[in-house]
Protein backbone atom coordinates (compact mmCIF):
# COMPACT_ATOMS: atom_id res chain seq x y z
CA UNK A 1 0.00 0.00 0.00
CA UNK A 2 1.39 3.53 -1.28
CA UNK A 3 2.55 5.44 1.88
CA UNK A 4 1.08 9.37 2.29
CA UNK A 5 3.09 12.16 1.92
CA UNK A 6 2.27 15.72 3.60
CA UNK A 7 4.75 18.44 2.78
CA UNK A 8 3.65 22.11 4.77
CA UNK A 9 3.92 25.72 2.23
CA UNK A 10 7.86 25.99 3.98
CA UNK A 11 8.60 22.07 2.47
CA UNK A 12 9.35 20.73 5.98
CA UNK A 13 7.96 16.41 5.34
CA UNK A 14 5.39 15.79 8.08
CA UNK A 15 4.06 12.50 9.09
CA UNK A 16 0.86 12.26 7.72
CA UNK A 17 -0.83 9.96 10.43
CA UNK A 18 -0.45 13.44 12.84
CA UNK A 19 -3.03 15.99 13.10
CA UNK A 20 -2.10 19.24 11.41
CA UNK A 21 -5.11 21.81 10.50
CA UNK A 22 -6.65 23.36 13.68
CA UNK A 23 -10.40 22.37 14.39
CA UNK A 24 -11.35 25.77 13.38
CA UNK A 25 -9.17 26.16 10.55
CA UNK A 26 -11.48 27.86 7.72
CA UNK A 27 -11.08 25.07 4.77
CA UNK A 28 -12.71 22.23 7.92
CA UNK A 29 -15.42 24.50 8.93
CA UNK A 30 -16.50 26.65 5.68
CA UNK A 31 -15.34 25.22 2.90
CA UNK A 32 -13.52 28.60 2.52
CA UNK A 33 -10.76 27.81 0.40
CA UNK A 34 -9.21 26.72 -3.01
CA UNK A 35 -7.59 23.67 -3.75
CA UNK A 36 -5.28 21.62 -7.09
CA UNK A 37 -4.72 18.09 -8.09
CA UNK A 38 -2.08 17.06 -9.33
CA UNK A 39 -0.96 13.83 -11.08
CA UNK A 40 2.47 12.37 -10.09
CA UNK A 41 4.19 10.30 -13.08
CA UNK A 42 7.43 9.17 -13.18
CA UNK A 43 8.55 10.46 -10.21
CA UNK A 44 7.47 14.10 -11.59
CA UNK A 45 4.02 16.15 -11.05
CA UNK A 46 2.28 16.90 -14.48
CA UNK A 47 1.17 20.35 -15.94
CA UNK A 48 2.13 22.49 -12.85
CA UNK A 49 2.35 25.93 -14.58
CA UNK A 50 -1.47 25.37 -15.57
CA UNK A 51 -2.56 24.26 -12.14
CA UNK A 52 -0.63 26.99 -10.25
CA UNK A 53 -2.27 29.72 -12.92
CA UNK A 54 -5.58 28.31 -12.07
CA UNK A 55 -4.81 28.11 -8.47
CA UNK A 56 -4.18 32.14 -8.82
CA UNK A 57 -7.51 32.48 -10.68
CA UNK A 58 -9.39 30.39 -7.76
CA UNK A 59 -7.75 32.55 -5.32
CA UNK A 60 -8.53 35.55 -6.51
CA UNK A 61 -11.90 34.75 -7.12
CA UNK A 62 -12.14 33.86 -2.95
CA UNK A 63 -9.98 37.26 -2.57
CA UNK A 64 -7.23 35.16 -0.68
CA UNK A 65 -3.54 36.43 -1.13
CA UNK A 66 -2.39 35.67 -4.34
CA UNK A 67 0.18 32.54 -3.86
CA UNK A 68 3.38 32.67 -4.26
CA UNK A 69 4.36 30.23 -7.69
CA UNK A 70 8.03 30.22 -6.90
CA UNK A 71 7.32 28.61 -3.29
CA UNK A 72 4.37 26.28 -4.70
CA UNK A 73 7.14 25.02 -7.56
CA UNK A 74 9.52 24.34 -4.74
CA UNK A 75 7.22 22.70 -2.33
CA UNK A 76 5.28 20.16 -5.56
CA UNK A 77 8.70 19.67 -6.13
CA UNK A 78 9.97 18.13 -2.92
CA UNK A 79 6.24 16.58 -2.68
CA UNK A 80 6.74 14.42 -6.06
CA UNK A 81 10.86 13.85 -4.95
CA UNK A 82 9.71 12.32 -1.24
CA UNK A 83 6.27 10.57 -2.64
CA UNK A 84 9.29 8.57 -5.34
CA UNK A 85 11.18 8.01 -2.94
CA UNK A 86 9.07 5.71 -0.54
CA UNK A 87 6.77 4.47 -3.23
CA UNK A 88 8.72 4.24 -6.25
CA UNK A 89 8.68 6.11 -9.22
CA UNK A 90 6.37 3.85 -10.53
CA UNK A 91 3.55 4.54 -8.50
CA UNK A 92 1.51 7.37 -9.35
CA UNK A 93 0.01 9.96 -7.07
CA UNK A 94 -2.59 12.70 -6.50
CA UNK A 95 -1.01 15.72 -5.05
CA UNK A 96 -3.47 17.78 -3.83
CA UNK A 97 -2.61 21.20 -3.12
CA UNK A 98 -4.73 23.05 -0.44
CA UNK A 99 -4.96 26.77 0.41
CA UNK A 100 -7.78 27.69 2.79
CA UNK A 101 -8.56 31.63 4.59
CA UNK A 102 -6.86 30.08 7.67
CA UNK A 103 -8.21 29.62 11.02
CA UNK A 104 -11.63 31.22 11.89
CA UNK A 105 -10.17 33.04 14.89
CA UNK A 106 -6.91 33.18 16.67
CA UNK A 107 -4.55 35.78 18.81
CA UNK A 108 -2.07 37.20 16.70
CA UNK A 109 1.10 35.34 17.11
CA UNK A 110 -0.39 32.10 18.33
CA UNK A 111 1.19 28.72 17.30
CA UNK A 112 0.24 26.75 14.86
CA UNK A 113 -0.92 22.63 15.10
CA UNK A 114 2.84 21.94 16.07
CA UNK A 115 5.69 23.99 17.72
CA UNK A 116 9.43 24.56 15.91
CA UNK A 117 10.23 25.72 12.79
CA UNK A 118 8.55 22.80 10.61
CA UNK A 119 4.87 24.32 11.54
CA UNK A 120 5.02 25.71 7.75
CA UNK A 121 2.97 28.81 7.07
CA UNK A 122 2.20 30.90 9.64
CA UNK A 123 -1.62 30.49 11.31
CA UNK A 124 -2.30 33.66 12.52
CA UNK A 125 -5.85 35.09 12.36
CA UNK A 126 -5.17 37.07 9.01
CA UNK A 127 -2.76 34.31 7.55
CA UNK A 128 -3.31 31.36 4.86
CA UNK A 129 -3.24 28.00 5.36
CA UNK A 130 -1.10 26.26 2.73
CA UNK A 131 0.22 22.81 2.44
CA UNK A 132 0.22 19.72 -0.13
CA UNK A 133 -0.53 15.60 0.43
CA UNK A 134 0.36 12.70 -2.14
CA UNK A 135 -1.60 9.88 -1.81
CA UNK A 136 -2.40 6.39 -3.89
CA UNK A 137 -4.68 7.05 -7.35
CA UNK A 138 -8.34 5.52 -6.53
CA UNK A 139 -8.74 2.55 -7.83
CA UNK A 140 -11.85 3.25 -10.24
CA UNK A 141 -8.71 5.21 -12.46
CA UNK A 142 -7.43 2.37 -13.77
CA UNK A 143 -11.00 1.29 -14.65
CA UNK A 144 -12.17 4.26 -16.01
CA UNK A 145 -8.88 4.61 -18.06
CA UNK A 146 -9.41 1.28 -19.57
CA UNK A 147 -13.27 0.70 -20.09
CA UNK A 148 -14.20 4.45 -19.78
CA UNK A 149 -17.41 4.95 -17.75
CA UNK A 150 -21.09 5.58 -18.10
CA UNK A 151 -22.54 8.61 -17.69
CA UNK A 152 -25.89 10.78 -16.87
CA UNK A 153 -26.78 14.53 -17.39
CA UNK A 154 -28.16 16.48 -14.33
CA UNK A 155 -29.24 20.09 -14.11
CA UNK A 156 -26.60 22.22 -12.84
CA UNK A 157 -29.53 24.25 -11.83
CA UNK A 158 -28.26 27.63 -13.84
CA UNK A 159 -27.51 29.58 -16.26
CA UNK A 160 -24.56 29.91 -18.49
CA UNK A 161 -24.37 33.60 -17.79
CA UNK A 162 -24.53 33.50 -14.06
CA UNK A 163 -20.74 34.44 -13.57
CA UNK A 164 -21.26 37.39 -15.54
CA UNK A 165 -23.19 38.78 -12.96
CA UNK A 166 -23.04 36.98 -10.13
CA UNK A 167 -19.49 36.38 -8.75
CA UNK A 168 -20.32 35.70 -5.28
CA UNK A 169 -21.43 32.68 -6.25
CA UNK A 170 -17.75 31.73 -7.18
CA UNK A 171 -18.49 29.79 -10.44
CA UNK A 172 -15.07 28.87 -12.09
CA UNK A 173 -13.58 28.51 -9.49
CA UNK A 174 -12.13 25.64 -7.76
CA UNK A 175 -13.13 25.85 -4.26
CA UNK A 176 -12.61 23.37 -1.21
CA UNK A 177 -16.48 23.24 -1.27
CA UNK A 178 -17.60 19.96 -3.21
CA UNK A 179 -20.44 18.87 -0.91
CA UNK A 180 -22.77 19.50 -4.21
CA UNK A 181 -20.59 17.24 -6.61
CA UNK A 182 -20.10 14.87 -4.28
CA UNK A 183 -24.14 14.28 -3.53
CA UNK A 184 -24.60 14.40 -7.74
CA UNK A 185 -21.78 11.53 -7.69
CA UNK A 186 -23.70 9.44 -5.26
CA UNK A 187 -26.44 10.33 -7.36
CA UNK A 188 -25.32 8.74 -10.66
CA UNK A 189 -24.47 6.19 -8.21
CA UNK A 190 -27.83 5.04 -7.23
CA UNK A 191 -29.14 5.30 -11.35
CA UNK A 192 -26.41 2.76 -11.74
CA UNK A 193 -24.06 5.19 -13.38
CA UNK A 194 -20.33 6.23 -12.87
CA UNK A 195 -20.25 9.75 -13.84
CA UNK A 196 -22.57 13.04 -14.22
CA UNK A 197 -22.35 16.04 -16.92
CA UNK A 198 -23.84 18.78 -15.91
CA UNK A 199 -26.21 21.01 -18.24
CA UNK A 200 -27.57 24.87 -17.60
CA UNK A 201 -31.28 25.37 -17.61
CA UNK A 202 -30.51 26.17 -20.68
CA UNK A 203 -29.53 22.27 -21.70
CA UNK A 204 -26.22 23.40 -22.50
CA UNK A 205 -23.46 20.93 -21.52
CA UNK A 206 -21.32 22.61 -18.93
CA UNK A 207 -18.67 19.74 -17.49
CA UNK A 208 -18.30 17.13 -15.00
CA UNK A 209 -18.04 17.37 -11.36
CA UNK A 210 -14.46 16.52 -11.75
CA UNK A 211 -13.67 16.45 -15.17
CA UNK A 212 -13.83 18.43 -18.81
CA UNK A 213 -16.03 17.09 -21.40
CA UNK A 214 -14.46 16.82 -24.90
CA UNK A 215 -16.13 15.64 -27.87
CA UNK A 216 -14.46 14.35 -31.36
CA UNK A 217 -16.13 15.52 -34.81
CA UNK A 218 -13.95 13.92 -37.49
CA UNK A 219 -10.70 15.42 -36.69
CA UNK A 220 -12.33 18.48 -34.75
CA UNK A 221 -11.70 18.34 -30.75
CA UNK A 222 -14.22 20.62 -29.13
CA UNK A 223 -15.22 21.84 -25.88
CA UNK A 224 -17.23 24.01 -23.50
CA UNK A 225 -15.87 27.77 -23.53
CA UNK A 226 -14.81 28.23 -20.06
CA UNK A 227 -17.05 31.59 -19.76
CA UNK A 228 -20.12 29.33 -19.43
CA UNK A 229 -18.86 28.98 -15.50
CA UNK A 230 -16.99 25.92 -15.79
CA UNK A 231 -13.14 25.18 -14.58
CA UNK A 232 -10.78 26.08 -17.57
CA UNK A 233 -9.48 22.33 -18.12
CA UNK A 234 -5.74 21.99 -16.97
CA UNK A 235 -5.48 18.79 -19.26
CA UNK A 236 -7.78 19.93 -21.58
CA UNK A 237 -5.58 22.62 -22.47
CA UNK A 238 -2.54 20.69 -22.58
CA UNK A 239 -4.39 18.46 -25.13
CA UNK A 240 -5.53 21.06 -27.90
CA UNK A 241 -2.39 22.39 -27.54
CA UNK A 242 -0.81 18.95 -28.77
CA UNK A 243 -3.83 17.93 -30.94
CA UNK A 244 -3.37 21.27 -32.80
CA UNK A 245 0.44 20.23 -33.57
CA UNK A 246 -1.11 17.12 -34.46
CA UNK A 247 -3.23 18.45 -37.34
CA UNK A 248 -6.50 17.89 -35.40
CA UNK A 249 -8.56 21.04 -35.35
CA UNK A 250 -9.88 22.49 -31.75
CA UNK A 251 -13.06 24.42 -30.87
CA UNK A 252 -14.88 25.71 -27.82
CA UNK A 253 -18.45 26.00 -28.34
CA UNK A 254 -21.70 25.20 -27.54
CA UNK A 255 -22.74 21.55 -27.04
CA UNK A 256 -25.97 19.84 -26.12
CA UNK A 257 -26.47 16.00 -24.68
CA UNK A 258 -28.08 15.38 -28.90
CA UNK A 259 -24.50 16.60 -29.84
CA UNK A 260 -22.66 13.85 -27.54
CA UNK A 261 -24.49 11.33 -28.97
CA UNK A 262 -23.80 12.45 -32.51
CA UNK A 263 -20.10 12.77 -32.18
CA UNK A 264 -17.39 10.13 -32.92
CA UNK A 265 -16.55 9.78 -29.40
CA UNK A 266 -16.91 11.66 -25.84
CA UNK A 267 -14.25 11.85 -22.99
CA UNK A 268 -14.08 13.09 -19.76
CA UNK A 269 -10.75 15.18 -19.29
CA UNK A 270 -9.06 15.20 -15.68
CA UNK A 271 -5.66 15.67 -14.24
CA UNK A 272 -5.73 12.11 -12.32
CA UNK A 273 -7.84 9.82 -14.62
CA UNK A 274 -6.86 11.36 -17.83
CA UNK A 275 -8.87 10.27 -20.66
CA UNK A 276 -12.48 8.21 -19.36
CA UNK A 277 -14.14 7.22 -22.60
CA UNK A 278 -18.04 8.12 -22.36
CA UNK A 279 -19.46 4.06 -22.96
CA UNK A 280 -23.37 5.12 -22.07
CA UNK A 281 -25.01 8.56 -21.62
CA UNK A 282 -28.72 8.50 -20.16
CA UNK A 283 -28.63 4.83 -20.79
CA UNK A 284 -28.11 5.03 -24.45
CA UNK A 285 -24.77 2.47 -25.98
CA UNK A 286 -22.12 4.73 -27.66
CA UNK A 287 -20.18 3.70 -30.70
CA UNK A 288 -16.52 2.50 -29.95
CA UNK A 289 -14.86 5.75 -31.87
CA UNK A 290 -11.99 4.14 -34.05
CA UNK A 291 -9.70 6.65 -32.94
CA UNK A 292 -9.99 6.18 -29.32
CA UNK A 293 -6.79 4.95 -28.78
CA UNK A 294 -4.51 7.28 -30.69
CA UNK A 295 -6.85 9.85 -28.31
CA UNK A 296 -5.52 8.28 -25.33
CA UNK A 297 -2.18 8.15 -26.67
CA UNK A 298 -2.61 11.85 -27.10
CA UNK A 299 -3.15 12.61 -23.45
CA UNK A 300 -0.93 11.05 -22.21
CA UNK A 301 1.57 12.97 -24.56
CA UNK A 302 -0.04 15.68 -23.60
CA UNK A 303 0.95 15.94 -19.70
CA UNK A 304 4.45 15.10 -20.65
CA UNK A 305 5.39 18.17 -19.54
Amino acid sequence: MPHPILVTYDGAVLDPDVPYLHADDLAAVRGDGVFETLLVRSGTARLVGLHLERLARSASLLDLPEPDAGQWRSVIKTGARVWAEENGKDTEGVMRLVYSRGRESAPVGAPGPRDGAETGISRESNEATAYLTVGPVADRVASARENGTSVITLDRGYSIDLASYAPWQLIGAKTLSYATNMAAQRHAAAQGAEDVIYVSSEGEVLESPRSTVIALFGDTLVTVPPEYGILHGTTQQALFALAEKEGFATETRSLRTADLIAADGVWLLSSITLAARVVTLNGYEMPVPARAAEFAALVDRAIED
